[in-house]
């Protein structure tokens, strides 16, 4: 009861304008980038900032009780030409997910969203996990992980099974949806920095370290 109360109160006087602004609702994967053989299905709940800039909640699936597990910020490529090399490492592209069908817009059709994809056909995404809901933990447990976006070859290759167990519960097929995408042109240039493991066989990975605090000057008051 004290619960309800406190949700109808909440309702009626506070503000939720961050969320109402979630606009997309997208499905697709996630490899982790220090072992790629874990792969998770992922749903992200996005919010246009700007026409370079979005950002998402990642949630492990779209019912009432999903687990908040990640975060995913997405750049124009106008904005990722502009970015550090070895910040641009820690980025993927989204051109194959999206025109291999892998990344859908649940119940939504291709000709809704058609205008939204060719724009992020040439995005780059940052995706940390923070949850690691498929080694059963319970609770958001340890660093977060770098999270790599499928590919068409080696290690980025989506398992099939995780797919069409997306599709079935979606009612749709992935290569119906690839075919649907074929008029989606292939950004003229996706920046090798990018999905840096697919160039040099290396991953990221978050070490956490105990360091001595930075103390704080002494201060004087009148």
């Amino acid at each position: 009861m004290g619960q309800q109360i406190l949700n109808k109160g909440s309702e009626l006087l506070q503000s939720f304008k961050p969320i109402n602004k979630m606009s997309q609702h997208v499905c697709t994967f996630g490899l982790y980038s220090h072992d790629m053989t874990r792969q998770i299905e992922t749903h992200h709940f996005v919010t246009r900032l700007t026409n370079d800039f979005l950002q998402a909640a990642v949630y492990d699936s779209d019912q009432p009780n999903a687990r908040l597990i990640g975060v995913e910020y997405i750049v124009s490529d106008t904005i990722f030409e502009t970015l550090p090399p070895e910040e641009q490492k820690l980025w993927h592209s989204h051109a194959y997910e999206i025109k291999s069908g892998i990344w859908v817009h649940p119940r939504m059709p291709d000709m809704l969203v058609m205008p939204e994809l060719k724009n992020l056909a040439k995005t780059y995404g940052k995706f940390w996990c923070t949850w690691q809901t498929d080694e059963g933990d319970m609770l958001p447990l340890g660093p977060p992980s770098l999270m790599m976006s499928p590919q068409a070859e080696g290690e980025g290759v989506v398992n099939p099974e995780l797919i069409k167990k997306r599709d079935d519960n979606y009612n749709i097929s992935k290569d119906d949806v690839m075919n649907s995408r074929i008029e989606i042109p292939e950004p003229e240039w996706i920046n090798p920095m990018a999905d840096y493991w697919r160039q040099h066989n290396k991953c990221f990975e978050i070490d956490i370290q105990s360091i001595e605090m930075k103390k704080l000057k002494p201060t004087s008051f009148p």
